[in-house]
Parts: C-alpha cells; structure tokens; sequence
C-alpha cells in the first residue's frame, strides 16, 4: 500500500475527511515555507500538497500565482523542492506528499529523472495540471514505474464518457474541481459539489478531494461531510501575502499559517461528528 492509499484506508475507518493543505514551495522564501511544511502534519494535515513554483500557472487565481512569483524570486528551484522534501520526510514518514504543477518544469528538468528523483525524495504523487490524460504518458509511464501516482483533475463538466477516462490510468485520488475558474476566485455551491461527488465515487472507486473555492473552516467542513478530503490553497498562501503587506516577521508569519490550519484541520475532522 502506497502512503495515499495508506491515509485515505485510516481515515475511511475512522469516518473522517481528510484535511488537504496546499503550499507552494519556498514561498516566502525557502526556510519559512520549510518550517511551515514541517509543521502542518501536527497542526491536523492528513496529506499535504505542495505547489511547484512556475512563471505562468494558467489554472492559478491571483494569490497563487503571486505565491508561485514570490518563490521564483526567492530562489526556489525543481531541484530546491525535492530537497526540501527529502528534509521533510527525515522527520516524517507517513504524511503523503503531492507535487501540484505544470509540465513546463518537469520537461525542463528531465521527465524520467523528475520522476525517478521525486521517488527518491519521497513524493508520493503528482498533479500536473496542463497534462490532461490523453497526454501524460509521457510522465504516467516513469511515474508509475517509481511508484508515484497520477492524480487527476475532474471538473463540473465532466461528463460520464469522460470520468472513464480520467478514472483509468489514475492513482491515489481524483480531484474534483469544485468551481468552472482558477483557484480562489469563486464559491461553491455545495448541493452541486455534492451530487458531482456521489457521482464520481460511484463510477472511479478512488477517493474524490474537492478543491478550488475552499476559503474558511466552515466551508471546509461542508466539503468534508461527503467528500474524502478538502483541499484549500489560495486560503493559506493569502494568509503568507498579508503576512508580508503587515510586515510580520517569519516566524509569526509561520505562526499565523499554521494556526489557519488547525483551525481548517480541527473543522474537516469534526465535520461528520
């Protein structure tokens, strides 16, 4: 059993979501976004996303793309990130790691090498967002034969035809796309994720996370009642943005993150309570 397959089967068990936190790699700068990475496991992160940093994130809305510019200006860098990761899993084992990004940086850096070094690094999975599944062989393939899954994108216009599509070849989880938009620009309506949810389930027998428009505990908790983990991005690196603009220091910009995220953490696990 791989990691993801590992904390989804513990959290089936225990009838819980899980809490998906999402952080882009070395935003604000390399150390704070490591102490930060190293602390979400005990602030209640059950499987943690860490965004690849890239010039031009077209799915992102405007605080992740900011978050993406501030760690290519702080030097961040694909092989920065696998170290970053391999520091991580010194300290921890168990909380599985997926890569979300783009292609780009991955061709640059060598596809076979990319996968076979984020194995190395202990990665666990990868979103690659502009590869749709007609297209990721090309990673698919040396992912797969280093034991790292393939997570997907299912979007409110997935229709049946094309959820068997995205379903064969996946691994991990499916990630469901809560709104039509990029990242953070929009609500759910949660009647509508709910029925999409039940619908996915029903047909790629992987666990569904739902993510894009998660922005408060509340909303969290609403995801988590029927979904298998909540996802919330554009929510924590704004937290790091105006951490910036109120000239907190690094520590208490840290500190203000990890608190959000408990709070996130502590509604997800309470939500079928």
């Amino acid at each position: 059993m791989s990691r993801i397959e590992s904390r989804f089967a513990e959290l089936k068990s225990a009838n819980r979501a899980a809490f998906v936190p999402f952080i882009t790699a070395g935003d604000p700068d390399l150390e704070t976004s490591f102490e930060i990475l190293q602390e979400l496991p005990a602030a209640g992160a059950d499987l943690i996303e860490l965004g690849v940093p890239f010039s031009d994130p077209m799915a992102d809305g405007p605080a992740v793309q900011a978050s993406s510019l501030r760690a290519l200006e702080a030097g961040m860098s694909v092989p920065r990130l696998l170290e970053m990761v391999k520091r991580f899993r010194k300290s921890d084992s168990k909380t599985p790691v997926v890569l979300m990004g783009y292609y780009n940086p991955i061709h640059a850096y060598g596809t076979a090498r990319f996968a076979k070094d984020a194995a190395a690094a202990g990665v666990d999975g990868l979103i690659t967002v502009d590869l749709p599944p007609e297209e990721d062989q090309v990673l698919r393939a040396p992912a797969n034969a280093h034991g790292l899954d393939i997570v997907r994108l299912a979007t409110p216009t997935t229709d049946d035809n094309r959820l068997k599509t995205i379903a064969s070849g996946a691994g991990g989880f499916l990630y469901y796309v809560s709104i039509t938009g990029v990242t953070g620009t929009k609500d759910f309506a949660q009647g509508e994720v709910e029925q999409a949810v039940a619908r996915i389930k029903a047909k790629a027998h992987l666990p569904v996370a739902v993510g894009f428009g998660i922005k408060t505990p509340e909303q969290a908790a609403q995801i988590a009642r029927f979904a298998d983990g909540a996802v919330v991005g554009s929510a924590i690196v704004t937290q790091i943005a105006e951490g910036l603009k109120n000239g907190a220091s690094r520590a208490e910009l840290a500190q203000n993150v990890l608190k959000f995220c408990t709070a996130l953490a502590q509604s997800v696990h309470a939500a079928r309570a």
